[in-house]
């Protein structure tokens, strides 16, 4: 009968917690695997001779509304692999998500969908290219953690640089005209 007592306790806790008013509401819907591709445009040769490439790295995200309150987010990640300047292979992952982003003030939904979101798809996306490297039998690739707080720190204060640029050289005139 106390373990009977303790779950009705526990359960209308959790009915009570219904009642409370809402703040932000974030959560994953689903995660998918959006596009993807492997190239390895010298193999067989390149198996032949010493591995040390040069590795090119590109990261993109972008992110769109689908309906209220649900966001689609694309984490897109490019791996070159140079040998004698010439591609040995070309992987890229655009690894997807969708996200309930529910109440939040529009500068918080941008840096959400902007950091919190490529974080969680990011090891998704890192598992997908080593595997596709790995398939194509180079070695592993794996790709070091990314800080998306920072990249997103960075092109903040360069989208403020630059707006701050043409203010500066809107309100100059113009080196041809003279201001009496």
């Amino acid at each position: 009968m106390a373990e009977d007592e303790n779950n009705t306790q526990v359960a209308s806790s959790a009915q009570g917690g219904a009642d409370q008013p809402e703040g932000p509401q974030f959560a994953l819907q689903r995660l998918y695997l959006k596009d993807s591709s492997f190239e390895s445009p010298r193999s067989p040769q390149a198996f032949q001779g010493q591995w040390n490439p040069k590795i090119n790295f590109d990261i993109k995200t972008r992110s769109n509304k689908i309906q209220d309150d649900i966001y689609e987010v694309v984490l897109i990640l490019t791996a070159e692999a140079q040998l004698e300047e010439q591609t040995t292979f070309l992987v890229e992952v655009h690894q997807a998500g969708l996200f309930l982003c529910k109440d939040f003030e529009d500068a918080q939904l941008e840096q959400l969908l902007a950091t919190v979101c490529p974080n969680i798809l990011f090891p998704y996306a890192r598992e997908s290219i080593d595997s596709f490297v790995v398939k194509g039998s180079f070695p592993a690739l794996m790709l070091s953690p990314i800080n998306f707080d920072a990249l997103y720190a960075q092109k903040k204060e360069t989208q403020a640089q630059q707006a701050t640029e043409e203010g500066a050289s809107e309100s100059e005139p113009p080196a041809s005209e003279t201001v009496q």
